[in-house]
């Protein structure tokens, strides 16, 4: 099975120049705590809701800064033609519980969580990359 076959399609995507008042306000709408960052279909990076807090707010930056400003930007990210098992190692190596996916054509597509993968590889796997994770 591909990482295709599991991700999220439909992925909110923040853009650089977007504030951290609008991407934490979507996110808080949305109840999640991370998005890619992308220009157009092309990702730049990714930003968490700890990304704002730590790099941003605890900096002294306002809410109306840019996400450029606090956010990842060599962020790890995975193929959708990857297998699952790859994308678990990758997380757990990282200590990271999503990944932004790319097509072939370097593209933004979607997105992959532990959630997403651990219900369709074996247990085994999955709580190896979780205790990784947790390290």
């Amino acid at each position: 099975m591909k990482v295709r076959d599991v991700m999220s399609r439909d992925v909110q995507v923040a853009r650089p120049n977007d504030t951290l008042r609008e991407v934490a306000g979507r996110m808080r709408a949305g109840d999640f705590g991370f998005m890619p960052v992308a220009d157009g279909d092309r990702l730049l990076g990714t930003v968490t809701d700890r990304d704002i807090v730590v790099r941003g707010l605890a900096e002294g930056v306002g809410p109306d800064a840019t996400v450029d400003g606090c956010m990842t930007r060599d962020a790890k990210c995975v193929r959708e033609d990857d297998d699952l098992k790859s994308a678990l190692e990758s997380m757990g190596g990282s200590q990271i519980r999503r990944l932004p996916v790319l097509d072939k054509h370097e593209r933004l597509v979607g997105v992959v969580s532990l959630g997403d993968l651990s219900t369709r590889v074996k247990e085994k796997y999955a709580g190896e990359a979780l205790e990784e994770i947790s390290r």
